[in-house]
C-alpha cells in the first residue's frame, strides 16, 4: 500500500453516488456504494491499519453546496485522504431544471475547495464525474458534461491530486457489456458499477 498509511481517515464526499441513500444521522453508516465496498476490502486486507473510511456524500449535491459545507462536512474532521466526486449534477440541473453551472464557475468553485483542503496537508483525490449514454438522450449531456471533465482533470494536475478517470474507465467497459449493466439511467451506479469505482480507487491508491 503506497497511499495510505496507518490509522488514516479516509473522506469520500459529494452527490448521490457517493451518498447511496446512507443515514446521515450516523457517521459510521457508509451505505451500499462505492464507498462501502472500498472500507469492506481495506478491513478484509488491511485490517492491521486500522484506517477509518467516512461518507460525507449528499444526493443532489452540486460543488456550490461542496463548497458550502466543506469545512463543516469535510475539513473539520481532518481527514488525512479527502476523495471528491462532483459535476454530474452541475449537468443535469441544465437539463431538468434550465439551471446550469458553466464550466468557468464550476472550476472556479472546485478551485477554492482543493485550495482550502492543500493547506491542511491532506491527500487529495479527484475521481471524474461521468455519465453513461443510457437511455439516449444522456448522450446530449456531453457538451455539457466534458468541459468539467476537463476542468476536473486540470485541477488534479495543478494541485497533484490522484485522478481517477471514471467516465473513460466507464467508455471502456461499456464496449464489451450494455451501459445499463452498470447504471440504470446513465447517472446511478448499479451494484456492479460501484464495483468498478472502488476497484478504480483501490488500484489508484495502489492497494
Amino acid at each position: 500500500m503506497e497511499l495510505v498509511k496507518k490509522g488514516d481517515l479516509i473522506l469520500f464526499i459529494g452527490d448521490s453516488v457517493t451518498d447511496c441513500g446512507r443515514n446521515r444521522e450516523d457517521l459510521s453508516d457508509l451505505g451500499p456504494s462505492y464507498v462501502k465496498k472500498i472500507d469492506s476490502y481495506l478491513k478484509a486486507f488491511f485490517a492491521e491499519l486500522l484506517l477509518r473510511v467516512m461518507n460525507k456524500g449528499i444526493s443532489g449535491n452540486r460543488v456550490i453546496d461542496l463548497q458550502a459545507r466543506w469545512q463543516d462536512d469535510c475539513l473539520c474532521y481532518k481527514p488525512d485522504i479527502i476523495n471528491i466526486l462532483i459535476g454530474i449534477n452541475d449537468c443535469w440541473r441544465r437539463f431538468d431544471n434550465n439551471d446550469s453551472t458553466s464550466a468557468e464557475d464550476f472550476e472556479k468553485r472546485y478551485d477554492s475547495i482543493l485550495l482550502a483542503a492543500q493547506k491542511t496537508g491532506a491527500k487529495l483525490t479527484i475521481m471524474e464525474p461521468f455519465v453513461l449514454p443510457y437511455p439516449a438522450e444522456r448522450t446530449s449531456w456531453r457538451e455539457d458534461l466534458d468541459p468539467k471533465i476537463q476542468a476536473a482533470r486540470k485541477l488534479a494536475c495543478k494541485y497533484g491530486a490522484k485522478l481517477i478517470p471514471l467516465d473513460g474507465i466507464f467508455a471502456s467497459l461499456i464496449t464489451s457489456k450494455e451501459p445499463q449493466f452498470y447504471s440504470a439511467d446513465g447517472v446511478h451506479p448499479t451494484d456492479a458499477g460501484h464495483a468498478v469505482i472502488a476497484k478504480a480507487w483501490l488500484e489508484a491508491m495502489k492497494v
